[in-house]
């Protein structure tokens, strides 16, 4: 059994804590499987992701971490890419790659799609309609699906974040669901993984993960696959509504995740996981 998250932010962007302590920190909560994935260099259009300098100091304390706890725990190198940042490739060491938007384009300026409501009500403004946002956004994420070093598919609906009230869209609102299967659908015949993304619950923004269930069950009802990942930004919250989202993908029919090894990703059964 391997308790396992694989995005996880330290200090050197936008998390709180060492690499050194999120490690401990796993290990005292039973995690198996830890994997590091910080923010790549996306410095021009945002403020926290890692610079060369910090890339760097990263690699080194993870791999120094890797081998320091090898009989305790199992750390990967990883990254996560924006889908308008440096691109990655495994050559650089990365033993993963997770891919995420986290802005769109609104004129000549880059909003965050994370940041706050009133900054999703001024995207959805300069689009016309949330369904035109989700469109522009999805586009963006089929962008990621077409990159062949992305594993997995980071927070598939982020653009929803403030929207667990149905205060821009009703989840189930046939237009959006059309636009979000499309991009499921691509992300199936690329075999990429989906991840399902606690964040947001530790941060006090939702209270259910991403994706939202409609897609998750799509997601199983067409083969797809999916990882159990914590998005953690504070080494308290790693394990942040694991139960709660294990019933939730048991729910949606699923009966495996996927399990990074050294030799890669292994489909495993859930109860590997607990």
């Amino acid at each position: 059994m391997s308790k396992q998250n694989l995005h996880t932010h330290s200090l050197y962007c936008d998390g709180s804590d060492s690499i050194e302590a999120m490690v401990q920190a796993a290990i005292e909560k039973g995690f198996g499987v830890l994997g590091f994935s910080g923010h790549g260099n996306c410095r021009h259009i945002d403020n926290y992701s890692m610079d060369e300098k910090n890339t760097q100091k990263y690699i080194h304390d993870v791999l120094t971490v890797k081998e320091k706890y090898k009989d305790k725990i199992n750390i990967f190198l990883g990254i996560e890419q924006d889908v308008l940042g440096q691109r990655f490739f495994r050559e650089e060491g990365y033993k993963y790659v997770i891919g995420s938007v986290h802005f769109v384009k609104a004129g000549e300026d880059y909003l965050a799609i994370d940041e706050s409501k009133q900054i999703t009500k001024q995207i959805v403004d300069y689009y016309g309609s949330f369904l035109a946002y989700a469109r522009n956004y999805f586009e963006e994420v089929k962008k990621l699906i077409y990159m062949d070093e992305v594993d997995i598919i980071g927070h598939l609906d982020l653009l929803t974040k403030f929207n667990e009230n149905e205060e821009f869209i009703a989840f189930s609102d046939s237009d959006y669901l059309k636009i979000a299967f499309e991009c499921i659908d691509l992300g199936i015949s690329k075999n990429k993984i989906f991840e399902v993304n606690t964040g947001a619950i530790a941060r006090g923004y939702r209270q259910t993960p991403y994706p939202h269930q409609l897609l998750l069950q799509y997601i199983h009802d067409r083969g797809g696959k999916i990882c159990l990942n914590s998005d953690c930004h504070q080494k308290e919250m790693l394990d942040c509504y694991y139960g709660e989202a294990i019933k939730l993908i048991k729910q949606c029919g699923f009966t495996t995740m996927m399990a990074l090894t050294e030799q890669g990703f292994m489909e495993k059964e859930i109860a590997h996981f607990l």
